[in-house]
């Protein structure tokens, strides 16, 4: 059976990387978060001591990185430059960097083609928000994962500590106007794409869900 190219897109803290990581896992697939490469600019930006805003510096730090996602014991590893950056990508600096830097025409010019060098030949799931839009634009199957704010803040709140679900809240408010709103590659669902809504919904319940559209296409390919 050929193995198809999965394209799962959605705002933060709609369970697209977690839905994505257990759908590749379950299919034997390859994954490709692609939010973590964007979040590995903005951690470097940051560390340099640039100005997320700044399109010159930031893109500048985006041509000059080597990626590589592994597993390990049962994780998905990113590496940058030969370091391991899993953890040190996931807090909530980062995450905003990320955003800022995403805007930028030439950060996403640098991280495109070898996104799309990932996702060559089938066989991989390529989660993000413009996946289906401009990375993946032929993929075989568009997933676009969304969830209520309030349930979307929840989850984020429950992730992390030190902050309250008011400000965890407005943060995801100001990330999901600066995603969608971007003149470059905004977040929105494809034409395409099949909507898969989260909310109240238990990650296992929607992996079931995905792989059930990914055995529909499977047997329509």
């Amino acid at each position: 059976m050929r193995e198809l190219t999965i394209a799962i897109d959605g705002p933060a803290s709609s369970g697209k990387g977690t839905v994505a990581r257990r759908v590749a896992e379950t299919l034997g697939y390859a994954y490709v978060d692609t939010g973590a490469m964007y979040r590995a600019v903005g951690l470097r930006v940051l560390r340099a001591g640039i100005d997320p805003r700044d399109a010159t510096g930031t893109t500048a730090v985006a041509e000059s990185l080597h990626f590589g996602f592994d597993w390990h014991k049962g994780q998905l590893r990113v590496i940058v430059d030969r370091e391991d950056v899993s953890a040190a990508i996931r807090n909530e600096a980062v995450g905003a960097a990320a955003s800022a830097v995403a805007v930028h025409p030439g950060v996403r010019a640098a991280l495109l083609q070898t996104q799309r060098d990932l996702g060559a030949g089938g066989g991989v799931v390529m989660d993000g928000r413009d996946i289906g839009t401009v990375v993946l634009p032929s993929a075989d199957l568009k997933i676009f994962l969304d969830a209520s704010l309030d349930e979307r803040a929840r989850r984020r709140h429950a992730e992390l500590s030190g902050s309250t679900y008011e400000a965890i809240r407005g943060e995801l408010t100001a990330r999901d106007a600066q995603d969608s709103g971007r003149a470059t590659a905004p977040l929105r669902q494809a034409d395409d794409a099949l909507r898969v809504d989260t909310t109240g919904h238990t990650i296992d319940e929607v992996v079931g869900a995905v792989l059930a559209l990914v055995e529909q296409r499977r047997v329509g390919a």
